[in-house]
């Protein structure tokens, strides 16, 4: 049985998302890792940090992104479709450049790859999900944040990124057969310092948006984003994977971040800031399980 790891990136080093550790946190059990890097700017470090791991694994393609793709977050979808097309492992395991997988986690995922390889009912595996935002010490296990996504699919022609890269589906726009795993995902997209999360939004909703209209809207927002009442929001009480040590150790926003219950928002509150949502998830703790959660995908029991 082979794996193969992929990923599309563009401008990561440049909007602080930890690619390098993306990837050396699975390539002791990929057979090979497939990059489709953009077009960087510059000043850009993205590929100088990808090629410091120094692994024969990995493999770029290099990618120029289309201005006329960069609505509904097509591009996102197309450049993932175009890197799973390269991979030649059995199963293929994408990561999205904000998205770590813990060392303890390895050996499990190795196994239950390894038990669904031949079985023709399950196209993909199903994984947890640990939102961090602000900081490394905040997540969000609230209603409105999904709580599991398919990381692991089979190299199956016929399966393809859907939407704006979330996810996976088949042709003819079918929902995947999966199975779950018992590992998660370590999500990092909401913690950088303030200014570069606030950069990071606007070129990501320009990708959605279109340029020209989220320029406009950005000029009337502070340059940096507002995490709010960090004191509200659940402390993390695990371990991080230990290719985010050396990252974590290197904050250097602390003192920007608001560790209080109180403070005004400069910003039109998230989900997971509003009354309704908060109570909504209280019930859905109580009871163990979720109202309406998102299921892009058929389970396999």
């Amino acid at each position: 049985m082979t794996i193969s790891g992929f990923t599309m990136v563009r401008n990561a080093d440049n909007y602080y998302f930890p690619i390098e550790e993306s990837i050396r946190s699975i390539l002791p059990i990929v057979d090979e890792f497939i990059v489709a890097l953009g077009d960087n700017a510059e000043d850009d470090r993205t590929r100088e940090k990808i090629e410091s791991i120094g692994s024969d694994k990995i493999k770029i393609f290099d990618r120029v992104w289309s201005e006329q793709e960069f609505v509904d977050g097509k591009i996102f979808a197309n450049e993932t479709t175009f890197s799973l097309e390269q991979c030649s492992g059995d199963w293929c395991f994408y990561l999205q450049a904000d998205e770590v997988v813990h060392e303890k986690d390895l050996d499990v995922i190795v196994a239950t790859c390894k038990k669904y390889k031949d079985d023709t009912n399950v196209h993909g595996l199903l994984f947890d999900y640990f939102h961090f935002f602000g900081d490394y010490n905040h997540y969000l296990p609230f209603h409105g944040w999904y709580k599991h996504e398919i990381r692991l699919v089979k190299n199956n022609a016929s399966i393809y990124s859907y939407k704006d890269a979330q996810s996976f589906r088949r042709k003819e726009n079918e929902k995947l057969k999966v199975a779950k795993v018992a590992a998660h995902i370590y999500h990092y997209g909401w913690v950088r310092p303030p200014e570069l999360m606030q950069s990071k939004k606007k070129e990501q909703d320009s990708m959605h948006h279109g340029r020209e209209v989220i320029s406009g809207e950005y000029q009337l927002k502070p340059n940096e984003f507002d995490y709010g009442a960090l004191g509200k929001i659940p402390t993390f009480k695990g371990t991080h994977p230990a290719v985010m040590n050396e990252l974590m150790a290197r904050i250097e926003w602390k003192h920007k971040l608001n560790q209080t219950k109180n403070g005004k928002l400069n910003r039109p509150p998230m989900k997971h800031e509003q009354p309704k949502y908060r109570f909504l998830s209280s019930i859905e703790r109580a009871i163990g399980r979720d109202f309406f959660p998102y299921s892009n995908w058929n389970l396999v029991k």
